[in-house]
């Protein structure tokens, strides 16, 4: 009996890869290998949970509580948002082990659940607000011009960032990205952003749009993947988390996704119609824009005078 115990644990551990082979599997899965973002997504939350449970340990060997331990330990203080979106990335990667390569895996345990997202009514802020802070001195102009193609394109920050001067037509003023799902799309400026871009892409023809203000070190350039790398000047491609630090600074916490339920927020009131503002999007259902798309406060001021009463002549 102890033989035979003995011969299925060893075929146990032998056919279940480490974490870190796990998650390079995963992540070569073409669904997201096929997607800049959702490739870099996926990257930066598997590689945090793999070094915290041991990336060299067999899966196999990994309990549901370690997972929801790893979760707890790096976004337990997170908002509900961030907690919900890293815990949902780590358990598509467990369930992808699990269902289709037949690994032995662990699960995100049911007591590590999703948090409630409260619902806020005031994300969409004023065009003036958004005018005033891209027109400060003291804002660089990098920043000035993601902020302004944000806001004028209405797009995802992870698409503009992911965005190289190869993509751009600026005659045109529109760029190709790749957005969720892999499908590539135009999305469109306005002419502040055009007026913008030159200055900041200063004769560069080609590499990240957007650059980090220095040079990675040794280390940090040998694993950097080289499409997120300037051939000229040899800085690394802006990441999200860099750009959302900055906007919270200059904009008094503001957040990168303001800009664009912002933006679309300010064509509802415009009268912009549902199926235009889709487009301008790239959301792939009117239920989606509905969300975004709310009368902001100035429509409500709007129509609440049309409740007043009519003023009286002198």
């Amino acid at each position: 009996m102890a033989a035979t115990v003995t011969k299925l644990d060893t075929r146990r551990v032998g056919t279940s890869p480490t974490i870190h082979a796990a998650v390079d599997a995963f992540l070569d899965a073409p669904t997201i290998r096929g997607n800049p973002n959702t490739l870099r997504a996926y990257m930066n939350v598997l590689d945090r949970v793999a070094e915290l449970l041991g990336p060299d340990r067999a899966l196999a060997d990994v309990a549901d509580d370690e997972v929801g331990g790893a979760l707890a330990t790096l976004w337990g203080a997170a908002k509900p948002a961030t907690w919900n979106r890293n815990r949902a990335a780590v358990g598509s990667w467990l369930t992808w082990c699990a269902t289709r390569r037949h690994w032995a895996a662990p699960a995100v345990p049911a007591a590590t659940e999703r948090r409630r997202e409260p619902a806020d009514d005031t994300k969409a802020v004023s065009r003036s607000r958004i005018d005033r802070l891209c027109r400060r001195r003291d804002v660089p102009l990098r920043e000035k011009t993601l902020w302004r193609m944000l806001y004028e394109s209405a797009s995802r920050a992870s698409a503009v960032l992911a965005l190289n001067i190869e993509d751009l037509d600026l005659p045109n003023k529109q760029a190709r990205v790749v957005v969720e799902g892999g499908d590539t799309m135009w999305i469109t400026w306005g002419t502040d952003t055009a007026h913008l871009l030159p200055r900041l892409i200063a004769g560069r023809t080609r590499g990240p749009l957007f650059l980090s203000e220095h040079r990675p070190g040794p280390h940090r350039r040998a694993t950097t993947d080289p499409r997120d790398l300037c051939p000229d000047t040899g800085r690394a491609r802006l990441g999200y988390d860099r750009a959302r630090i900055l906007l919270g600074q200059y904009g008094d916490g503001l957040r990168l996704h303001q800009l664009r339920h912002s933006a679309a927020t300010h064509l509802g009131d415009a009268n912009t119609s549902a199926n235009v503002i889709m487009a301008k999007t790239g959301h792939k259902s009117l239920r989606s824009v509905q969300r975004y798309v709310k009368p902001g406060l100035a429509a409500v001021h709007q129509a609440t005078e049309a409740l007043s009463s009519t003023p009286r002549r002198a």
